[in-house]
């Protein structure tokens, strides 16, 4: 049995071949035969409930237990059956490859026209009168508390990639400190002249700026001016 099992179909698949085949198809008869019953995981076994608890089922090491909550239904059939307990009202089945499905779905049957009896009547044992009645332990049969262990995992590479380039990126910045601190030479960086600005240098020089212009034009005037003068004097 396993308590930590939190739903049918989960507890099914912990079972070995043999016992999971075995159980599954009771468990599949109490479901077409009992319309509306609801099914649960409690205590370690499978409970199934139409408006309380109905039947209950067990898979053991070398037998299957069925619980009913109505016994006077168990004792009903009881001569029909092998491993009947009319006092605690289950049936073990010992041999899981021949199970009686054909009685068992009386008992189902009849179990939920009793159960309709007891409701109309307000006469509904309870979950604790049933678990007496079983001899369950409610403690015992209670599942341990889960243990979480949270795994531990290692850094991603893109974060192990990442402290690393940072480490070498502080150990250029700690050389750099240091050879400026001992006065190593700094590299030389080359300016580059645009060619617009070359080019706008050339035609400066090729081209006299308008003052030089005007300055030659008034020398060549007083030059004539001066030579008409002279001549005349003669």
């Amino acid at each position: 049995m396993n308590p930590t099992a939190s739903t049918v179909g989960a507890y099914l698949r912990d079972l070995p071949p043999d016992r999971r085949v075995a159980m599954a198809r009771l468990c599949s008869m109490i479901r077409r035969s009992a319309r509306g019953v609801r099914e649960s995981m409690r205590y370690g076994l499978a409970f199934y409930e139409l408006d309380g608890p109905l039947f209950a089922l067990e898979s053991a090491r070398r037998h299957m237990s069925l619980y009913v909550a109505e016994k006077d239904v168990v004792l009903k059939h009881k001569d029909a059956l092998q491993g009947v307990n009319a006092n605690k009202s289950f049936i073990k089945f010992s041999d899981l490859n021949r199970l009686p499905l054909d009685v068992v779905e009386k008992i189902v049957r009849d179990s939920v026209a009793a159960r309709r009896q007891r409701l109309a009547q307000g006469t509904v044992p309870t979950q604790a009168e049933l678990l007496k009645l079983w001899g369950i332990n409610e403690e015992a049969a209670a599942p341990p508390a889960t243990t979480v262990k949270l795994p531990t995992t290692k850094p991603a590479a893109s974060m192990t990639d990442a402290i690393n380039a940072m480490a070498t990126s502080v150990r250029d910045a700690m050389i750099a400190a240091i050879d400026i601190a001992t006065g190593a030479p700094a590299p030389k960086v080359k300016s580059v002249r645009k060619p617009a600005a070359q080019a706008s240098a050339r035609a400066a020089k090729r081209t006299p700026s308008r003052a030089s212009t005007r300055t030659t034009a008034r020398s060549s005037t007083a030059k004539k001016a001066s030579a008409k003068k002279a001549a005349r004097r003669r």
